[in-house]
């Protein structure tokens, strides 16, 4: 709304439109909320920033939730130095509350259902889809709306989020692990993600070696940072890669794996 209020004032005048989009939103708010604040790019930092030193400026009470505190937002991005005003400002002016707890509440809404579904098929699909609707209190009848997000990755990339509501992303295995992605994809996945949803997940052999590595990359960003996994599989963590180089070491992946769907990591807070 913001966008699009900035792009409409813009063409219309061609004036600098933040002062005067910020004195109508202040004037129309005494609270504002923004759920799920993040930044995406630096266009993104120089507006929020902007906008926000005004509606404080003007008396506007703001309250923001976050997956991130404020001096991890837009971490790694490009030029970030021009945003770090901004984020000591956020400490300056508004109390951080942290709420990250060892205990995570979130799962709850599964309700005790299992978290790895086999095999890969309609089945264990709608099983996952209504896991995902259920955590995100994204509406069913609009799941051909399911929004999208690309998220910054260390060293100035970025990684494409088929889909992104209330930190619970959703990801195809060739995605994840056939695409060329590294650990550093996979730090950023685990960084902002709660939960992450995986379908499609084979069962390896020899010739997937590629694959099954960075799926051991990947497990292990997810399993430091106490990051919820829902997955679609052909087979159960122990016979996804019997033979192949580092099927020795995939051992401690299955391991992992096992441990991934336990209460008591299930009851973690995300973070590490």
């Amino acid at each position: 709304e913001v966008h699009a209020a900035i792009h409409a004032h813009r063409q219309a005048s061609g004036d600098d439109p933040i002062p005067v989009v910020a004195d109508r939103i202040a004037a129309g708010a005494k609270l504002l909320c923004f759920d799920e604040l993040q930044v995406r790019d630096i266009a993104d930092a120089a507006i929020v920033s902007r906008l926000f030193t005004h509606l404080f400026d003007a008396g506007t009470v703001v309250v923001a939730t976050s997956n991130r505190p404020p001096a991890d937002l837009y971490k790694d991005g490009l030029n970030r130095a021009l945003f770090l005003p901004f984020i000591d400002l956020i400490e300056a002016r508004m109390d951080v509350i942290a709420l990250n707890g060892p205990v995570d509440y979130r799962l709850d809404r599964l309700g005790g259902a299992a978290t790895w579904y086999v095999p890969n098929g309609p089945a264990a699909t709608k099983a996952l889809s209504d896991a995902f609707f259920r955590l995100t209190d994204f509406p069913v009848e609009d799941r051909v709306r399911v929004p999208s997000e690309t998220i910054p990755v260390p060293g100035g990339r970025t990684l494409f989020v088929p889909k992104s509501v209330k930190g619970v992303a959703v990801f195809s295995f060739s995605r994840l692990c056939r695409a060329a992605l590294g650990a550093a994809d996979y730090l950023a996945v685990a960084r902002r993600f709660h939960t992450v949803i995986a379908v499609g997940i084979p069962v390896m052999g020899p010739e997937n070696r590629n694959e099954a590595a960075r799926f051991v990359t990947l497990i292990d960003e997810l399993y430091e940072h106490k990051v919820k996994l829902l997955a679609a599989a052909d087979a159960d963590p122990a016979g996804l890669y019997l033979a192949g180089d580092g099927a020795f070491e995939f051992e401690r992946t299955v391991s992992r794996l096992i441990e991934m769907q336990s209460a008591d990591y299930l009851a973690m807070g995300h973070g590490g």
